[in-house]
């Protein structure tokens, strides 16, 4: 692919944040968070309520908006890779599925604002619905690690993750100097302009965004990026094939405040991605250290979301809630799938998932204690389809259902309330339950024994808590103790339920109608710093996993594919040690760093025989760390960081992994360690240039489980203009 003859058009200035949601993008170097200036950023994916990562009493990680424009960050899942306990594995450069805490898809909760990205469609392994949202409409990303199912429902198992999307720039936001103290009230337009271009990568990214606003009256922002991902330039490997594709974005936020206590959010996103290969399940993919290449002619994957939703929120004197949130929503997710065969069949197959959402949130401070509760409703309504054809073109014919079930039904509904109490001067309480009903109609499902037409039909309910503790050790609060028990709950979706598609290598995947809820319990335990020249924390988890809905061998044949199915048979545990904090050395230069080990072991059927056995989760992940120095020059216009990160051999493999020889290469994935350096210079209060040298001694190495091979040798270039 060619650089474009132009790096910079024009855009918006990238949003600040609203009273409860203050992380924000940096606005001038020496000021990177004009609402908050020097105080600490707030989070608010933890509790659902305003706090600094060191009160909450679980593990945070916020990439705020300075961090994904500095690292040139490319996609949402490669946003974590600098985060302890999370490996991001990539089946395709157009899939990615963050492991957290041993846990992938849908064990795993991905908010948009507050809107659950995870529907009922959403499968067990790694997907790529994690790309579908576009990391630059972002100005903050926020994860809790083993967080449990009570504060967001469903699916929270590994870790949430909550992203927040740009909003308008105010004038009287706009930080003072000195000379041009901010002005109360005012009318503003702005623009901003990014553009990044990778050469390994192959890629080009454009931004462009418009602003719009009067402070205390209205904002607009509308937003749109185009990316040109071409094929990787993978060290030892050359050129990968078909592993570039396309993508746009779109994206506008309209905030009306009705009055000084209450504001209107309307909001539309749009992602399309066109031809994502996944390579590895084609003769085209390159062979890495003793893996085996698949033989279908063509993989080839479009994915479409579109996300519009409606938010009032606001301040109250009401005897009930003095903060409230009401959100409705509605979520388009379209996903098609071409794929020939070595033979010359082709079959297209794919489906759309309607989600309708509804939720509430109200906060009451009490003398004794602060309350939050709510409650939530989201209904998935699914089409799905298959058609056949013969090599010479001619249609063979079509298919009960395509990847799930077809004229799918599915309801989640759920209410919570959490009250946060100290306990004397030093010790808070943070105590919290939720109820979940989740019922399940899929009208079109294929039979996996006689091939007939069925339904299926179902219903679940739960009730799940959570007890945290946060302990202040001194009485400046420089040191904390925090933990707890949190239980999670997840209901069998259509996926589980019905899903007939291909899987891993050589193996094909059948419905599964009678399957029950998965149960997980996990202890946390921990210690947090924050002393001024030293923060960071270091925890150990242990997940207690009940009733895991895992893949099993039949030891059918189904459409020259070995056939597996799902079964409630995996009970066992997850435990691991993570660390995470940084040093300032000087006012000018800090080091940071990260370490993380885990370790499971749950019961499975490992082959078609009905004998259980104790394995590790698949893909367990590696042992690793990372540490680095970062230097800031000239007042904080200039700076430049060095990064080193290394990684473990992934030969922690169960039965199913070692059999998926396409992916994983015969032994486990080698051990690998990577050299970064990246810098930034703020030519103009706002013009800021980015340049990085990643992967500098051109390692070859793939991430554990992913389908491909990651860059070689990489220069990545970035530019802003905001005005």
């Amino acid at each position: 692919m060619k650089l474009p003859s132009y790096l910079l058009s024009a855009t918006l200035l990238a949003s600040t944040t609203f009273a409860q949601d203050n992380a924000s993008d940096a606005i001038f170097p020496v000021n990177p968070d004009p609402v908050i200036g020097e105080l600490e950023p707030f989070v608010v994916t933890a509790s659902r309520v305003d706090e600094t990562w060191f009160e909450a009493p679980y593990v945070v990680d916020q990439i705020d908006g300075t961090t994904l424009q500095e690292r040139s960050v490319r996609s949402v899942p490669e946003a974590f890779e600098q985060t302890p306990g999370v490996v991001v594995q990539k089946t395709s450069h157009g899939q990615g599925s963050p492991y957290i805490r041993g846990f992938t898809a849908y064990h795993n909760l991905f908010l948009i604002d507050g809107v659950r990205l995870n529907n009922a469609a959403f499968r067990s392994g790694p997907n790529q619905y994690w790309n579908t949202v576009d990391s630059q409409g972002l100005r903050a990303i926020e994860l809790v690690k083993s967080q449990g199912s009570v504060f967001y429902g469903a699916d929270s198992v590994g870790g949430t993750v909550q992203a927040f999307t740009h909003r308008p720039y105010y004038a009287d936001e706009i930080p003072g100097d000195g000379k041009n103290p901010s002005q109360p009230g005012g009318s503003l337009m702005g623009g901003r302009s990014y553009s990044r271009y990778s050469t390994a990568e192959n890629s080009f990214i454009q931004r462009g965004e418009v602003s719009m606003s009067e402070a205390g009256k209205y904002g607009l922002i509308i937003g749109g990026s185009y990316k040109d991902f071409g094929d990787i330039q993978a060290a030892g490997l050359g050129t990968l094939p078909f592993t570039g594709y396309d993508e746009w974005d779109f994206d506008g936020k309209l905030e009306l405040f009705l009055n000084e206590d209450t504001r209107l959010t309307l909001f539309h996103q749009q992602v399309h991605i066109d031809d994502a290969w996944r390579v590895h399940k084609t003769k085209f993919a390159k062979p890495f250290a003793g893996t085996s290449v698949g033989s279908e002619n063509a993989r080839i994957l479009d994915q479409s979301r579109m996300l519009s939703y409606l938010q009032l929120d606001g301040a109250a004197d009401s005897p009930l809630f003095e903060h409230y949130t009401l959100s409705v929503s509605h979520q388009l997710q379209e996903e098609s799938q071409f794929r020939e065969r070595s033979d010359g069949r082709v079959d297209r197959q794919g489906f759309d998932v309607n989600s309708y959402g509804a939720w509430a949130q109200f906060e009451k401070p009490l003398s004794f204690t602060d309350l939050v509760y709510g409650a939530s409703y989201y209904q998935d309504r699914s089409d799905s389809f298959r058609r056949d054809f013969n090599a010479d073109g001619s249609f063979k014919g079509a298919k009960i259902q395509g990847p799930i079930g077809d004229d799918g039904l599915y309801h989640l509904a759920s209410g919570f309330v959490n009250s946060s109490t100290p306990l004397g001067e030093r010790l808070t309480a943070d105590v919290g339950a939720r109820y979940t009903y989740a019922e399940v109609d899929l009208a079109k499902v294929e039979d996996p024994v006689s091939g007939n037409q069925i339904s299926i039909q179902d219903s679940w309910d739960n009730v799940v808590g959570s007890g945290r503790l946060s302990y202040r050790l001194d009485q400046d609060d420089r040191f904390r103790l925090f933990g707890g028990v949190s239980q999670a709950f997840r209901a069998p979706g259509f996926s589980d339920l019905s899903r007939l598609d291909s899987n891993r290598s050589n193996e094909i995947e059948t419905p599964a109608p009678k399957l029950e809820p998965e149960e997980f319990l996990t202890y946390e335990i921990g210690i947090k710093a924050e002393t001024g020249r030293v923060s960071g924390s270091l925890s150990y988890f242990y997940t207690n996993v009940n009733n895991l809905i895992l893949r099993t061998p039949t030891g059918a044949v189904v459409d020259d594919l070995f056939e597996v199915t799902k079964l409630n048979i995996g009970d066992g545990q997850v435990q691991g040690v993570e660390l995470n904090g940084a040093i300032n050395l000087t006012d000018n230069v800090n080091l940071f760093g990260g370490f993380a080990y885990q370790d499971s072991k749950v019961s499975t059927y490992p082959t078609s025989e009905p004998v259980l056995r104790d394995e590790v989760l698949s893909r367990v992940m590696p042992t690793n760390g990372f540490g680095g120095v970062r230097w800031d020059l000239l007042d904080g216009h200039f700076w430049i960081e060095g990064l080193v990160s290394a990684v473990g051999p992934g030969d922690r493999l169960n039965t199913r992994d070692r059999s998926d020889t396409q992916r994983i290469p015969p032994g486990g994935t080698p051990s690998y360690w990577l050299a970064t350096v990246r810098s930034g210079y703020w030519l103009r209060e706002n013009t800021l240039l980015t340049a990085a040298v990643e992967n500098i001694f051109d390692e070859e190495y793939r991430a554990h489980g992913s389908g491909q091979n990651e860059p070689g040798l990489n220069f990545v270039f970035g530019a802003e203009i905001r005005f």
